[in-house]
């Protein structure tokens, strides 16, 4: 085994790690007195075949499995997506700073959250998760529609300047309605600080399926990334078509976007801190680049969100404010890096 060999092993091993002792931590922190013995024994106890004693209370149960589960597994699925979608976005662009957002998703789902929001009563809260993720599928949809008429999506920055012009659009009338309602600016700004508070296990089948496909997707087109990473000419030599590619990628990017978001909220810097952090471990190849962003960008949310839950007990921190106290300074030593490289 080269070195190399060696160093990719311990971080895929590491990222592992960090990965279960972040859901462990999940799992026990809080005050409901679980403890790691009586834990595994309730899990053992849910295996086919097996009939064992946890010890823990009916109380302690319900926590355990309708609200610390469900929780731990939607910020799992969160992170991931929204890791590995950053990494897809930088590659597909070729922009370091690219993330899931870029195409005006957080704009767009969050117009479209504050219409489900303002709509009045409980039907319209209970509509915001689909509202979302209409409204970051409608957005995504107008920046390809600008970007195809503009410059016939044959450059990545022609898309991305339409991206910008159309998250600001939605900005605007996201700020209308938000002063028309103003009575409910307070459930607006909840749910685009981000959240993963859950209802049982409804939020976790529901982007499930979504998630899946998209990574699934994205991974069988980790050598195409590459490929694309040194230029669309030098791609398209090679006979890959760089606009059916970035398309494709995008799309399925943005559909598991939209859906992770419209579960839990607006949270940011997941998709920039999670890939430069693993690129700048493991190299540049999506070989390897895509399922370590996945790791760790579950453990990196689910850490997040203990912190959220922990930090102001009994009162819960938006998680968008955790992932953005770590992501802001990490984003300008992306930026200075940049800045010296050059």
């Amino acid at each position: 085994m080269t070195a190399t060999s060696r160093r990719h092993a311990l971080v895929v091993t590491g990222a592992l790690l960090a990965l279960l002792a972040a859901v462990s931590v999940s799992i026990l922190v809080g005050p409901a007195g679980l403890t790691p013995h009586g834990v595994l024994l309730e899990m053992a106890d849910r295996l086919p075949f097996v009939d064992v004693e946890s010890g823990l209370s009916r109380r302690q149960q319900a926590i355990l499995w309708d609200i610390r589960m469900p929780r731990t597994v939607l910020g799992v699925l969160v992170g991931a997506m929204l890791a590995v979608a950053g990494a897809a976005y930088q590659g597909v662009f070729r922009n370091p700073l690219a993330d899931p957002y870029l195409l005006g998703v957080s704009s767009g789902a969050g117009l479209g959250a504050t219409l489900a929001i303002v709509g009045g009563g409980a039907a319209g809260f209970a509509g915001v998760p689909l509202a979302a993720f209409a409204g970051g599928l409608l957005a995504v949809a107008a920046t390809y529609t600008l970007g195809r008429t503009v410059g016939g999506v044959r450059s990545e920055v022609v898309i991305i300047l339409a991206g910008v012009a159309v998250a600001a659009s939605a900005n605007a009338v996201q700020t209308f309605f938000m002063q028309l309602h103003d009575d409910t600016l307070r459930q607006v700004y909840s749910w685009m600080l981000g959240r993963l508070t859950t209802d049982g296990w409804s939020e976790v089948l529901v982007v499930l399926p979504y998630v899946i496909v998209s990574v699934a997707v994205i991974a069988l087109h980790r050598r195409t990334l590459d490929v694309m990473a040194v230029g669309d000419i030098e791609a398209a030599s090679l006979g890959i078509a760089p606009a059916r590619v970035r398309l494709v990628l995008v799309c399925v990017a943005t559909l598991g976007t939209a859906a992770v978001v419209s579960a839990g909220g607006l949270i940011g810097f997941v998709g920039i801190v999670v890939p430069h952090a693993v690129r700048l471990l493991a190299g540049p190849g999506h070989r390897l680049l895509l399922p370590l962003s996945l790791v760790t960008g579950a453990a990196f949310l689910v850490l997040a969100d203990v912190l959220a839950r922990t930090v102001m007990a009994p009162a819960e921190l938006p998680i968008g404010v955790v992932t953005a106290a770590v992501g802001a300074p990490f984003f300008l030593f992306v930026l200075r890096r940049s800045r010296e490289v050059s």
